[in-house]
């Protein structure tokens, strides 16, 4: 490929700004209807523990949430950290996503409490915390240790939320969504040096 046929970097930050806000405009407008037309039957979606039933919730728990304010809560980290998994490359973004909705909501649905429901894009975003902080320990070059020194002094007050401290949060879901996305860190990582090598 010729670099003139390359997409330009405005181009790119476009296209991933596209993204971000394609799944912020789903969650707000999954609210809106749950809230507002289906009065909160949406919730049933979400991952249910030990019910096979439940096992919906990998797919659609990351896009429903428990009002207005839950989704405030997790609008702008879900921005800010998924942009910041795009910055190496916009696929990364994909690779961590699909891992960590896997990871995360089979963990939430094998560890969680008999009678729950878990939802929220917190899995996602633990997915992508915990990938940009395992991504400078896996591929080891100065560009990805500095951005996951970076994310540890913007974020380590968000590490509490791996712990069962609060009544009513889903520390399972932020549990393996944090592993989720540290093992997408180390697939990721040993995918490029392949191609490099």
């Amino acid at each position: 490929m010729s670099s003139s046929s390359k997409p330009s970097f405005a181009q790119i930050l476009h296209n991933q700004w596209q993204i971000l806000a394609s799944f912020v405009a789903i969650f707000w407008g999954l609210e809106f209807l749950d809230v507002f037309v289906l009065h909160h039957r949406l919730d049933q979606f979400g991952i249910q523990p030990h019910r096979f039933i439940g096992l919906r919730g990998i797919l659609f728990a990351p896009f429903l949430h428990g009002g207005f304010l839950h989704l405030i809560s997790n609008t702008v980290p879900f921005l800010v950290l998924g942009w910041l998994v795009m910055l190496q490359e916009t696929s990364d973004f994909w690779i961590v996503t699909v891992i960590t909705m896997l990871v995360g909501g089979l963990g939430t649905w094998v560890f969680g409490a008999p009678g729950s429901v878990h939802i929220g894009a917190s899995i996602l975003i633990f997915g992508y915390l915990g990938f940009l902080l395992f991504r400078g320990y896996f591929q080891r070059n100065g560009a990805s240790i500095a951005l996951s020194l970076l994310v540890l002094f913007l974020y380590s007050g968000a590490l509490w939320g791996l712990l069962p401290l609060q009544r009513g949060v889903s520390w399972q879901g932020h549990l393996f969504g944090f592993i989720g996305g540290a093992l997408a860190a180390r697939m990721i990582a040993k995918e490029k040096r392949y191609y490099s090598g």
